[in-house]
């Protein structure tokens, strides 16, 4: 593409054929990841994996009741050999289960864990002080109180219409009206790679760190404070991390801890949490229970919905959409609280809220529609909203509902309890779930682009990569602009010594990132092409960049390394910014799934799900397509799999571990389809969080469809299908 000096950069527009979708000679197409040789072979270095001269290692004390008061005595701790330290991280008073309450470093782990032992055998104290722990407890009269503020927040509501006359005209018209209640658990981030870091201060006028956090300039937020140094001296490296989901943006207990040890002791601390301490104190996806009363017409239009729900986010308020959700319902009254008790407060958690919101539209939806004799694709198609995303959603819905088999499924509308056949007998059912979600970008990143006289360039920005993929649409855009291969281009990233780059969270990151690679790539495409036209005397406009990074046309051909040999002996540089023209905001997305349910053992499979999805222009489709299958996957295992579990008496967590916490694993996961739509013709959009809204919403309407059983609590449990078809049966 020929460059002037007023051109402004852009796109691909080429569509490719047969997929309607854009593509450019590297954009819009699969690109195999630049850092999967690093990761495969265990070259890529983590925040855990740092080993710096004179390492101490950091262990959390943790309390193992929900709400106590404390005494520490910390000189058992620093008894035992190989113990160089050991402090207070709270004052007295414990206020959540497996909350971090003192800390010890050794010169080994296993001198660390001894530590541990030994403060909690002989230095600690403990007066067990009564909690709050199920939202029975917490609600109770005379409950023990989890905030100053109380138990329960207050009430946020909203009020559309006339629910009432809503309700009547449904009934008028042959409808009916149910009143249910859905549940979905708490849900782990279970990230690969636990919350903490590498903290290397030696008493001198600077420190680095390395830390596995969802922004690399979130160490300027923080350790500089704790290690009473300008940020300017701390060093903070973010160049390869195992996962964060939302759990990730600021550095934590575990990080002031590590500061304040590494500064105390003059030497390195490696302070990365257990996976106990990681589900006890790390965050999580709240819970939600919510009780809605919605009525439908004969024809499938919700015409009235009244919900009233209770968010559990521990010690913080949790996350939910609300009701109605996606869908438009005419009269509609909402009511919101939040429940407190005594755990870990909730976290962002991809796409924070509307999975919770998901589950109890999509439950309450396909009810209604059963009862009314209604399939729920017609019924979802009659409730979508009337604006200029109706036909998107359409499109979707019934590209999903042909790939996943929906047109020649045995039946369309659920079974009634009748039709619950006895032994030896597996059903299939097919359900559906929508999802909507911003994923625009903002300005916060500074690239810089460096092309050398031998040819070689760089791009380096200080953005995260959270295993994405942003290292390797660095590299690609870069290749894109020039004509050169991304193996050709080296890139720099995840380092606050280099250009500011924004946290990643609410699948911002591409989109910020990419315009401001683009932008700078746009501008090197300007200034090298006016050093061809200078050296050739041909006119600008009439020069573009080729494969291999020649430039051609006017008559002349100009080899990428002549080209550069061309350039000052420096070389040159150019810096990039975001350019909003560049990216765009709102996704929609619809999943089906299909499921087998096994009516002897109450096993639920899933066969298939498939996904399709509108996201602008898709930069790379094999990361895009990893996106949206792993947030299917995590949709999956929310349904089928994942609760945290607490005995509310004891105050006991029973499943703080990768043994006892279950997650979907190959055995579990199907084939899953997934499809971008060919028709958004948007600049470049996020994608990491919609994908994962509907998918356990779509699985309970998949067993919902295949044998009349509505589960209302997630997950999906054996023990649950054969408790609810025995009371199916019961019914019938």
């Amino acid at each position: 593409m020929s460059r002037s000096q007023d051109s402004t950069p852009s796109w691909p527009t080429a569509t490719a054929a047969g997929t309607g979708l854009r593509e450019g000679r590297v954009l819009g197409r699969d690109i195999k990841r630049v850092d999967g040789p690093a990761k495969a072979t265990g070259r890529a270095g983590y925040g855990h994996d740092q080993r710096p001269a004179n390492l101490v290692f950091a262990q959390f004390l943790c309390s193992t009741t929900p709400n106590a008061e404390f005494t520490l005595d910390l000189a058992p701790a620093l008894a035992v050999d190989g113990v160089v330290d050991a402090m207070a991280v709270a004052e007295g008073k414990t206020v959540h289960l497996g909350q971090p309450i003192a800390a010890v470093a050794a010169v080994s782990p296993q001198a660390a864990a001894e530590g541990v032992r030994a403060l909690a055998q002989h230095g600690l104290e403990v007066t067990v002080l009564p909690h709050a722990i199920s939202i029975e407890q917490a609600m109770a009269e005379g409950a023990p109180a989890v905030r100053r503020s109380g138990n329960v927040g207050r009430v946020r509501s909203s009020d559309e219409g006339d629910v009432e006359a809503g309700k009547q005209e449904a009934l008028d018209a042959g409808g009916v009206v149910l009143t249910r209640t859905y549940e979905v658990p708490v849900q782990h981030h279970a990230c690969l790679e636990t919350h903490g870091m590498v903290v290397d201060y030696s008493g001198g006028e600077e420190a680095t760190i390395w830390a596995s956090v969802q922004g690399t300039f979130a160490m300027h937020d923080g350790p500089p404070e704790y290690l009473e140094l300008d940020p300017s001296v701390v060093h903070g490296r973010v160049e390869h991390m195992g996962g964060g989901f939302g759990s990730k943006f600021g550095v934590g207990v575990e990080g002031r801890v590590a500061c304040q040890l590494s500064k105390r002791l003059g030497r390195p601390v490696h302070l990365f949490m257990d996976r106990e301490t990681e589900f006890h104190a790390a965050g999580n996806r709240s819970g939600n229970r919510v009780t809605v009363t919605a009525a439908m017409a004969p024809d499938g239009r919700i015409t009235a919905m009244e919900s009233d729900s209770l968010r559990l986010g521990g010690l913080s308020g949790g996350s939910y959409a609300g009701l109605p959700y996606v869908y438009t319902v005419a009269n509609s009254k909402s009511a919101m609280r939040s429940v407190h008790t005594h755990t870990d407060g909730n976290r962002a958690m991809r796409a924070p809220g509307h999975p919770q919101a998901s589950f109890g539209m999509e439950g309450i939806l396909d009810e209604l529609a059963y009862a009314n004799g209604v399939d729920p694709l017609t019924a979802r198609l009659a409730n979508l909203p009337e604006d200029e995303w109706n036909g998107v959603w359409r499109r979707q819905l019934e590209r999903v509902a042909r790939e996943i088999g929906w047109y020649e499924h045995e039946h369309r509308t659920a079974p009634g309890p009748h039709e619950v056949v006895g032994a030896n007998e597996v059903v299939v059912g097919i359900g559906f779930g929508l999802s909507v979600w911003g994923g625009g970008g903002s300005r916060g990143n500074e690239v810089e682009l460096r092309v050398d006289r031998d040819g070689r360039v760089s791009v380096a920005v200080g953005t995260q990569d959270l295993g994405t993929g942003a290292r390797t649409l660095v590299s690609a855009i870069t290749a894109e602009e020039f004509g050169l291969d991304t193996g050709q281009v080296s890139e720099s990233i995840g380092s606050t010594r280099l250009g500011r780059g924004n946290m990643s969270g609410g699948s911002v990151t591409t989109a910020s990132l990419a315009p401001a690679v683009k932008d700078a790539a746009h501008k090197m495409s300007v200034v090298l092409l006016a050093k061809a036209a200078e050296a050739t005397g041909v006119d600008v406009a009439e020069l573009a960049f080729a494969e291999g990074g020649r430039v051609t046309g006017g008559g002349v051909d100009i080899a990428w390394k002549d080209l550069c040999s061309r350039l000052a002996a420096t070389g040159e540089t150019t810096h990039g910014s975001w350019v909003r023209e560049l990216q765009d905001s709102g996704v929609h997305g619809a999943q089906a799934a299909k499921v087998a349910v096994d009516l002897v053992t109450g096993h639920v499979e899933v066969l298939e799900m498939v996904c399709m999805q509108d996201i602008g222009f898709v930069l790379n489709h094999l990361a895009a397509k990893s996106q949206v299958q792993g947030a299917m996957v995590q949709s999956l295992s929310y349904a089928l799999f994942e609760e945290r579990l607490i005995d509310a008496d004891l105050g006991l967590a029973l499943n703080p571990n990768f043994e006892s916490y279950k997650l979907a694993n190959s055995t579990t996961i199907p084939p899953m389809k997934v499809l971008f739509d060919p028709e958004d013709e948007r600049g470049v959009i996020g994608i990491g969080e919609p994908p994962a809204i509907p998918g356990a919403a779509a699985i309970a309407g998949a067993v919902h469809n295949a044998c009349g059983l509505r589960l209302a609590s997630l997950p999906l449990t054996p023990d649950k299908v054969l408790m609810g078809l025995e009371e199916l049966r019961a019914r019938g």
